[in-house]
Formats: C-alpha cells, structure tokens, sequence
C-alpha cells in the first residue's frame, strides 16, 4: 500500500500544508488528518517529526511567529522617516497578514496550544500577537527617542490600544480585510494626543 508522497522536508511541507487547510478552512478545519491529506502523506510521517498534534501546532505557530521578526525590523527601520501614522498604518496591515489573523483564533481555542507556546517562551501563550506588541512598542520607544512623539507618552498603553485594534479590524474572516483608510484612522485617532503634544 503506498502511504503517500516522500516530504524531502517534512517539517516544512507540513507546516506549509497546514497554514493552506488554516486559510481555507479556519481552525476548526485543521486536523493531523487535514495536514497530512493536504500535504500528500501518510498521517504516521507527523508523528514521527512531532509528539503529537499539539506539539505540532506550537513548532507551527512559532515558525510563523518567526516570519514576523523580518517585518518588525522593517517597522523599527522606518523610525524617523515618514510619518509615524503612515508606518504604523503600513506596518499593522503587513503584520495582521492573513496567516497571522488565521492563526489567533486557533491558539485562543486550543488550551493545551497556548500551554505549549508558553513552555515554549516566557509570555507566548498567544505567540503571534506578542510578537506584534514587541515590534509596535519597540518602534513606539525608537520615535519617542526621537521626539516624534510626546516624551512623556505611554507606550504600552498606545501599543495595547493599536494592537488590539488591529486585530479587531482584521478579525473577521468572513469580510474584505479592512482598507488602509480604515487602518490609518485607528491609527491617527490612537496618535492623536502624542503627536499633538511632542515638541515642535
């Protein structure tokens, strides 16, 4: 009986798979059964790369979490140029990506996920949207730095409230992601008060 395709990288093509079924079909769609069909493979080849589903989850969701540091860099780079408002506006749509927005629900609802993210690193329980508060308030503290914006501005209270409206914007699978109008007034509403303020 063939058992399905050989994976030269099995943890990458699965992962890959996953992320497809993810987009597809949302959470409650990805099952061991929907990677390993998706990828072409037995159900055994993730079992033996991974302890068990959940296990497989995490290495996913931090594999992924990853991909945003090159994005988050991109964020910290532009501290200086522009406007804050255009790079954050820039920024929150590239972070709240699809796969990003697929994979929150997914650690949300998974209680043995978030477990194993934070085993996996102190505070990843909800791996993907902590990496995106550390690239918004790193940025945030690199343009007060620079006195784009008020000195005495509270970082993480901005970050909280960009972040959290980010993901409320992008949330909703079953609609158009928000356009970068709709981003740039959260973000301009959120900044309002510490542009305003810094010294000119």
């Amino acid at each position: 009986m063939p058992t399905g395709v050989h994976l030269r990288d099995a943890r990458q093509q699965l992962f890959d798979a996953a992320e497809r079924v993810l987009l597809r079909d949302g959470p409650n769609g990805l099952t061991s059964r929907a990677v390993t069909d998706e990828a072409g493979c037995a159900k055994g080849v993730l079992h033996r790369h991974f302890t068990d589903f959940d296990a497989f989850l995490a290495e996913l969701v931090l594999d992924r979490a990853a991909q945003l540091e090159t994005q988050a860099q991109a964020l910290r780079d532009s501290a200086g140029t522009g406007t804050v408002a255009d790079n954050l506006t820039g920024a929150l749509t590239t972070l709240f990506g699809p796969v990003p927005v697929a994979i929150i629900p997914l650690i949300t609802f998974r209680d043995e996920l978030r477990a194993r993210l934070r085993q996996a690193r102190p505070g990843g329980g909800i791996a993907i949207l902590a990496e995106m508060t550390t690239a918004v308030s790193a940025y945030l503290t690199d343009e007060r730095a620079k006195g784009r914006i008020a000195a005495d501005a509270d970082i993480d209270s901005l970050t909280l409230s960009l972040v959290g409206g980010g993901h409320l914007l992008f949330a909703d699978r079953s609609s158009d992601p928000p356009t970068t109008s709709t981003v740039g007034k959260l973000v301009t509403t959120v900044l309002a008060d510490v542009v305003q303020r810094r010294p000119r």
